[in-house]
């Protein structure tokens, strides 16, 4: 079965061109050219992956993907930890760490090659499907910390904790080896993303995303270490 991408860009162009490059991929893609049309079809029927301009007719995709990470919980096995790749025309690196703070899972800046979408894609829904398709149920448990591996939910003190399905999977990557320290290089590795580049800190970004989620102080975590000039580790107890 084809797995099911909605793009909400505004290009007319740009959006019938990745539909028809992505059609013999195996990925059926619905168009929206703003934002009303494409939460009008999230509402109405489920997406593997959702496609995202960032500067859109009716308003700014950054705010988008916020509303969509920010949903009740209730509907978090939806909508919420839907996959989300940024589109934007902005070579900053700002906009890049804006919209991962916010919750997309990845962004390809304007122009792109077909194939190197494509690539994207693939990596960000192996990412998130790694963990979802797992046999294994068993939830991991640290003091107040519990992730549901299954449900894909972390909950601290018995309430689930809001993030994306690649700091949901990076959350799980670094917990399964808790108290062995890990490379920035080895966390991309494991969620079998593309190799860092040197300047690239973007996995910073997440982490910092996960601390807000589950740590007590975010200034002074004590679950999620740095270890300067290493990586970091996941600590088996809290100091």
């Amino acid at each position: 079965m084809a797995q099911r991408i909605l793009m909400i860009e505004d290009d007319h162009r740009l959006a019938a061109m990745v539909r028809d490059y992505l059609g013999p991929q195996g990925f059926g893609v619905m168009l929206a050219e703003d934002i009303a049309q494409g939460f009008a079809s999230l509402q109405r029927e489920p997406f593997d992956l959702v496609l995202l301009d960032l500067m859109l007719p009716d308003g700014n995709g950054l705010d988008v993907c916020r509303r969509i990470r920010t949903l009740p919980a209730s509907d978090r096995h939806t909508l919420p930890t839907v996959p989300i790749v940024m589109l934007t025309a902005r070579g900053e690196p700002m906009d890049r760490v804006v919209g991962l703070e916010i919750g997309a899972d990845d962004y390809v800046s304007k122009p792109f090659e077909p194939r190197e979408l494509l690539a994207r894609i693939r990596a960000v829904l192996r990412r998130h499907d790694a963990t979802a398709n797992q046999t294994n149920n068993e939830r991991l448990n640290f003091g107040c910390l519990e992730i549901d591996r299954d449900a894909r939910l972390a909950r601290v003190d018995g309430v689930a904790r809001e993030m994306t399905a690649y700091q949901f999977d990076l959350l799980v990557a670094m917990a399964e080896r808790a108290g062995r320290v890990l490379s920035r290089e080895q966390l991309m590795d494991l969620l079998k993303g593309e190799p860092l580049d040197a300047f690239d800190r973007s996995i910073d970004v997440h982490i910092a995303r996960i601390r807000a989620a589950i740590e007590d102080d975010v200034k002074h975590p004590r679950r999620i270490i740095t270890v300067r000039g290493a990586g970091y580790v996941f600590a088996k107890a809290q100091k």
